[in-house]
């Protein structure tokens, strides 16, 4: 099953490169399409339905392949917070990090993201941002 855009990818990407630029100080109207482009992006890379990624309030996948249900809770629920996500999801931020920091509440089986995460697209457009306003890839002033 093919999962519905609601965010173009170009839209997304731009939201990446303004969150980018202050992670601390991105407004919803940059978190929303960031978090919503990267989770799009793990629901097509990893279509399936066994966990449910949660990033309230600004949206949630089923991906995976494995236990399909049909109602009620997934078999896997991982829930974090956009900024945790996007960390994770650029590779500012690693899976074991945030979960041994309460970051993520991840249950059940498959819940362990570690082999999905960081993207490449999200963190190449990052990284790329990042470099083009600091000359740096980590986005630290010299």
């Amino acid at each position: 099953m093919t999962i519905r855009r609601r965010t173009d990818p170009a839209d997304g990407d731009q939201a990446l490169r303004s969150w980018a630029a202050d992670p601390a100080g991105a407004t919803r109207s940059v978190l929303a399409p960031a978090v919503r482009h990267t989770l799009e992006l793990v629901a097509e890379e990893q279509p399936g339905n066994s966990v449910e990624l949660r990033v309230p309030p600004y949206g949630a996948v089923q991906a995976i392949a494995g236990v399909r249900h049909t109602r009620g809770t997934p078999p896997a629920i991982v829930e974090t917070d956009a900024a945790t996500w996007l960390a994770l999801a650029v590779g500012d931020l690693g899976w074991d990090e945030a979960v041994d920091a309460g970051r993520v509440s991840a249950s059940g089986e498959r819940s362990d993201l570690t082999e999905l995460l960081p993207l490449p697209g999200p963190r190449r457009v990052v990284r790329t941002a990042r470099e083009s306003a600091h000359g740096d890839p980590t986005g630290e002033s010299r």
